[in-house]
């Protein structure tokens, strides 16, 4: 019996347990999910400093002739005081010296023969970064589950931090399987296609940040694939697509069942990709996508990033939407749950003219979907839906609603 779009989601959350940890440098670190809390160990900045190249001066000094002692440049150990009636000269970044209450920049200034003319009405603090006030030590600087970005990286530099604890990268197997598909550097005969389902799911594990294996092309023989999965099941996922529906040439289920594959779900109440299979052999995850290229694409945006951002170790493991607009008038079919390709350009969602399951071109238009309810027969102009890109990470740390009503 099919299941609903939310069960087969709850099914994977609940099955899948996260990766086991290691240790890396933060140059190597980049896409890495973190496993352990940040503590800030100092204050950034860690001194009161210049913000900007000027002069350090007092405000009683507004408007005044005042006479320059001393340059100060950054990284400069600097012991001396500021005194009434003077001024020193300082660059950003540089310890501000003890007695300043503020930064003149220099084209705020004149140039006297012995002396610089202060401008009127100086302001106490101006253009000085004090020491913590970007951060402050002790606080929680990333916390335990943060995917690493660059400028994540940025923090982890600023406090001096040289290794990490992070969760492992997923391990990915992937194959397809059909006695007419061939790889792209094949030669297809007449009767036969090339494979885009396993370059295009092996692009999407990669950018997903995943380590993929690709296993080949099975052919439509239980002992082939049989083949297949024996290679793939050291993998934490396998993915497949093709053979798990019921025509006479579909064996994928069956020849997993003989490595003792625990079926989750196998049929979910949507279009397309009905046939879409999950489940388990011992710890390893398996997929089991439908054969048609965009069924099988649009499945895995929904479900394999959902068990790919749940294996990582992400805090915010849930796929989550974001409400944008209809630019004009569609019209569905009813009675089912549907996926809709289509792109969004700021403002609004346009849905792919024209397209079917076995298609490949709307993949290249498309930048997301939308998953609409089996209610639904027509979404009118500037209806507000839920767009699911396959382009950004829009996620959550809770379990979120992606059908638009």
């Amino acid at each position: 019996m099919a299941i609903s779009v939310e069960k087969a989601l709850q099914l994977i959350y609940t099955n899948i347990k996260q990766k086991s940890l290691k240790i890396l440098p933060i140059e190597e670190a980049l896409g890495s999910i973190l496993a352990e809390d940040i503590i800030a160990s100092h204050n950034l900045p860690p001194f009161d400093n210049s913000a900007m190249d000027g002069y350090a001066v007092k405000v009683e000094d507004s408007a005044k002739s005042v006479k320059v002692t001393a340059t100060i440049f950054a990284g400069d150990n600097f012991q001396g005081e500021l005194c009434s009636g003077t001024a020193i000269k300082i660059m950003t970044g540089a310890r501000i010296p003890l007695g300043t209450q503020c930064i003149v920049p220099i084209e705020d200034i004149k140039e006297l023969p012995d002396a610089i003319e202060l401008p009127e009405n100086l302001t106490m603090s101006r253009h000085i970064r004090f020491a913590g006030e970007d951060i402050k030590k002790e606080t929680l600087l990333l916390k335990v589950g943060t995917p690493l970005g660059a400028h994540q990286i940025t923090l982890l530099a600023s406090q001096g931090i040289s290794h990490i604890k992070v969760h492992k990268k997923p391990r990915v197997a992937l194959f397809a399987s059909g006695n007419e598909l061939k790889m792209h550097f094949e030669q297809v005969e007449a009767y036969q296609l090339y494979n885009t389902n396993t370059p295009t799911l092996l692009s999407r594990a990669k950018e997903l940040g995943c380590e993929v294996e690709f296993i080949g092309t099975a052919q439509d023989t239980m002992q082939d694939i049989k083949k297949h999965i024996q290679s793939a099941l050291e993998c934490d996922l396998v993915i497949t697509s093709g053979g798990v529906s019921v025509g006479d040439a579909d064996f994928t289920k069956e020849a997993f069942g003989a490595f003792g594959y625990k079926i989750l779900f196998d049929k979910i109440e949507i279009k397309p990709g009905k046939p879409t299979t999950f489940g388990k052999v011992g710890e390893t995850l398996i997929l089991n996508l439908p054969g048609n290229p965009l069924a099988a694409s649009l499945n895995f945006e929904l479900f394999g990033t959902s068990i790919i951002y749940a294996l990582s170790g992400r805090s915010d493991k849930f796929t989550n939407s974001i409400d944008v607009k209809m630019k004009e008038k569609y019209n569905l079919k009813a009675g089912r749950r549907t996926l809709i390709p289509g792109f969004f350009d700021g403002v609004f969602f346009t849905a792919c003219k024209n397209f079917a399951p076995g298609m490949v071109s709307p993949l290249s238009i498309a930048n997301g979907f939308i998953m609409v309810d089996a209610s639904l027969s027509c979404l009118e102009a500037n209806k507000t839906v839920k767009f699911i890109s396959t382009k950004f990470s829009f996620t959550h740390t809770e379990f979120q609603n992606l059908t638009t009503v």
